[in-house]
């Protein structure tokens, strides 16, 4: 893997990628990310929480399924895939073009989820599967809390598995990721998507 944190690059290998996978802890935006990507780029945005993992009730699905639901979708020519699940990266790397992993210090994870649950609270957002509304619970907390110790050594250790030239894009703050989008869309300004 080649490891880029400078956001115009980042931008521009984006721009270039047809296969994009987006991780890191949740509230971190991987999803708004992952939406502003679709949106600039003109290629399918799937959410696994709400495309491959959750059936209504908090209910998850069967294994097999997920990686069935997974591989269709990573068959496709282009796409934007965001979620985390270590275990599902093996499915997803060999096809990807580019990684963008966000790597927030976990106080902001926490703040943005609470942020998000006042937002969503009862309600299902719409990065989610119907009938999940949005809940915070102490099992959820402590994965957040815990991820970077936790779920970081998996997923380095798919990425590092991965392809020796494929580009992992870290983004630490938000402020990194409003200059990645603020370059993405400077560079796909008045561009036809393809």
């Amino acid at each position: 893997m080649i490891i880029v944190e400078e956001t115009q690059h980042a931008a521009t290998i984006i721009r270039q990628a047809s296969r994009i996978v987006v991780i890191g802890c949740a509230g971190n935006g991987k999803s708004t990310l992952s939406n502003i990507i679709s949106s600039r780029l003109g290629m399918p945005h799937i959410s696994c929480d709400r495309d491959i993992f959750w059936l209504p009730g908090w209910k998850l699905r069967p294994r097999e399924e997920i990686i069935e639901r997974m591989t269709a979708f990573v068959d496709q020519d282009r796409w934007v895939i965001d979620g985390n699940s270590p275990g599902t990266l093996p499915v997803r790397l060999p096809r990807t073009d580019a990684v963008i992993w966000l790597r927030f210090p976990r106080w902001v994870s926490l703040w943005s989820l609470l942020k998000r649950w006042l937002c969503y609270r009862g309600k299902v957002r719409p990065e989610m599967a119907e009938g999940c509304p949005e809940k915070i619970d102490a099992k959820f907390l402590s994965y957040i809390w815990h991820f970077e110790t936790r779920e970081s050594p998996e997923i380095q250790m798919h990425l590092e598995a991965a392809r020796e030239d494929m580009p992992v894009i870290i983004l630490r703050s938000y402020r990194d990721t409003d200059r990645f989008v603020a370059h993405l869309q400077s560079i796909t300004a008045g561009q036809t998507k393809r």
